[in-house]
């Protein structure tokens, strides 16, 4: 009997397999069905979960860093009672991360800010990414061990959907540790290169040196954050216009200057004012517009598949079939994957 029922079951699954479904045709409905509404369940449910994004900045101290994450978002996540962390004794390279709900109109986003306090500061900077890297990784090690749990309703995604790097303003190019820095990280996590305190290099100075460390960028290979291709023209005119602006020249301030009766961002010079907001003074609104407005689901999805899924694949890949890992840190899903690997071996 059991025999006689496995042999039925085999047959309809080959008579299944056997079966070709073929496209029809594009069909337009004469009434309304209704699932047209499904992007607006899609958003009800979004906002209703909120959102969530983890933004690392890395870069010498003294380069506004803090500064500009408060222009970005409007908000002092770095305060006196709370400084930045060029503002904090340190004496090797640490990451720490800071949370903060913010909420406009309806909508709230977790935002993580991932800080790298003493990172280039040293005489000796031999390895200072690696902290940066262990950080990227255990992240992503996380969310490994939450996809393997038996209950994966809560899964918080702390992984760093983007690096802003922070260029000194030299005027000479990229150093040394420019170079190392991201090309241990480019595989990683989406870089996007800035040039810090643009102000202090005229227009002309601004744009050799962005032609210069592009040049630069491509001799060495780096992969910065590619931005998708789009069929619709707008968009396609955006994506061009901040690839030809790369890397973005930004200044940050907390302070509000009056120019010409506006209330203002800005900086003031004995010459002038530098608004932060002014696009012929710098790419700030570039930079937000990209990174919040436009690009922040794009820089989501690409660290979701491609950087999480390499790091993954090659996690997998390092459960040798005598059940040893290379990899130093250990998860849940390694751990698992050893046991029964040893079962199937004795």
């Amino acid at each position: 009997f059991i025999q006689n029922r496995d042999s039925s079951i085999s047959k309809k699954i080959k008579s299944w397999q056997n079966i070709q479904f073929k496209l029809i045709g594009k069909i337009n409905l004469e009434g309304y069905v209704g699932f047209a509404n499904l992007p607006n369940q899609v958003y009800r449910k979004s906002v209703k979960r909120g959102f969530e994004f983890t933004l690392m900045v890395v870069g010498e101290s003294g380069l506004g860093k803090s500064t500009l994450i408060n222009s970005l978002f409007l908000t002092d996540l770095y305060s006196p009672e709370y400084p930045g962390p060029s503002h904090r004794i340190k004496k090797t390279v640490q990451v720490e991360q800071s949370k903060v709900l913010i909420k406009e109109g309806g909508v709230q986003l977790l935002l993580t800010i991932v800080d790298t306090p003493g990172f280039g500061d040293a005489v000796d900077n031999s390895n200072c990414w690696q902290p940066v890297i262990d950080h990227i990784d255990s992240k992503f090690e996380d969310y490994l061990n939450a996809e393997s749990r038996v209950n994966r309703r809560q899964m918080p995604d702390s992984r760093v959907h983007c690096c802003l790097y922070f260029i000194a303003p030299s005027g000479h190019g990229l150093k040394p540790l420019d170079i190392e820095f991201m090309k241990r990280l480019h595989e990683k996590v989406n870089i996007i290169p800035l040039i810090a305190k643009a102000d202090t290099l005229t227009p002309e100075e601004c744009q050799q040196f962005k032609k210069q460390i592009m040049r630069e960028i491509q001799e060495h290979k780096i992969k910065i954050y590619e931005f998708p291709e789009t069929d619709d023209e707008e968009e396609s005119k955006l994506v061009k216009k901040i690839k030809d602006r790369l890397p973005l020249a930004v200044v940050g301030s907390n302070t509000i200057i009056e120019v010409n009766g506006k209330r203002v961002r800005g900086r003031q010079y004995p010459w002038g004012v530098a608004e932060v907001e002014n696009g012929e003074h710098c790419d700030f609104t570039i930079l937000r517009n990209m990174l919040i407005r436009t690009h922040m689901q794009d820089l989501k999805d690409v660290t979701n598949n491609v950087h999480y899924e390499n790091y993954r694949s090659r996690k997998l890949a390092a459960v040798t079939y005598n059940g040893v890992d290379n990899n130093k840190n250990k998860g849940q899903l390694t751990k698992t994957l050893e046991k029964n690997k040893k079962k199937k071996i004795f």
